[in-house]
């Protein structure tokens, strides 16, 4: 897998079509060099009181950009997040200081988005879409997209952001396992293969592009099935194998690893619950 091409090599004025809709696959990729985006300007050019005054009251609100930071809890991620820190907490300082990094990492991934995309390019059919199928009749996966792009041909690119590096060569596949899950799950939905799946690395702002297809996603919905049937036989014989690496380190639960020399807790008892399939999980399917 190899980085996108050069934006120049595509003619701005073959992504339009007669009726003037614009085909956001072709078109997104088609910025000039001359109209590059100054990562610095564009983030300085934002006033807040008018970005503020120029909201429509009408117009529907974006619940993730307008939820307020500390109004509601979601109960999963303070668990989460209390797993992960020993169930200490924070005190408001420390949360000031925690955002103030957050804000400022994001800020650092600024240059690398603007080097890598035009926002004004782009016209996106869907953002943060959920998507859910049933596989094999009873393993439902789902999972959020961050970006779908549509042409009016009904050629579709997937689009996944991601804050980290690019990987090495050896591990792409790995990286592109996620976009995989995404594209079968439109398949199976749409009836249509992504065209183009595409991974955005902001830090090192780098495209890698892959096309799938429909051979290449029925070999991977089987191994999609061979996974869920590993795990069940796991849980039946109550023996999930641990698996060490160097992300080991990371781990804050060694006391209870067996490879490292730790004892597991015992293996829950509860009777399982039948899994239940309601209309949150055809969400943008119906």
């Amino acid at each position: 897998m190899q980085p996108a091409a050069p934006a120049a090599a595509v003619d701005p004025a073959a992504s339009v079509d007669p009726a003037g809709s614009v085909d956001p696959i072709a078109f997104a990729a088609s910025a000039a060099p001359a109209t590059s985006v100054d990562p610095a300007a564009s983030a300085a050019s934002v006033d807040p009181a008018a970005s503020a005054a120029s909201v429509d009251p009408a117009a529907p609100v974006d619940p993730i950009v307008s939820a307020a930071p500390a109004a509601s809890v979601d109960p999963a991620v303070a668990a989460a997040e209390a797993d992960a820190t020993g169930g200490l907490a924070h005190s408001s300082a420390d949360e000031q200081t925690r955002l103030a990094a957050f804000l400022a990492s994001a800020q650092a991934l600024l240059p690398g988005y603007f080097a890598v995309e035009d926002p004004r390019r782009l016209e996106p059919a869907e953002r943060e879409t959920l998507i859910s199928t049933l596989v094999d009749d009873e393993l439902l996966i789902r999972g959020y997209i961050d970006r779908l792009d549509v042409a009016p041909s009904g050629d579709m690119r997937v689009v996944d952001y991601k804050t980290g590096g690019a990987p090495r060569e050896a591990f792409e596949g790995r990286a592109l396992f996620q976009l995989k899950f995404y594209a079968l799950v439109l398949w199976r939905t749409r009836g249509v293969v992504p065209r183009v799946l595409r991974l955005l690395y902001l830090k090192d702002a780098e495209v890698c592009d892959y096309s799938p297809d429909a051979e290449e996603l029925e070999r991977f919905e089987r191994t999609l099935v061979a996974l869920s049937e590993a795990i069940e036989r796991a849980k039946r014989d109550q023996n999930f194998m641990p698996k060490p690496s160097r992300l080991c380190g990371w781990c804050s639960h060694q006391a209870l690893c067996p490879a490292k020399g730790g004892t597991p807790p015992p293996y829950p008892t509860a009777a399982d619950v039948p899994l239940q399939v309601g209309p949150a999980d055809d969400d943008r399917l119906a």
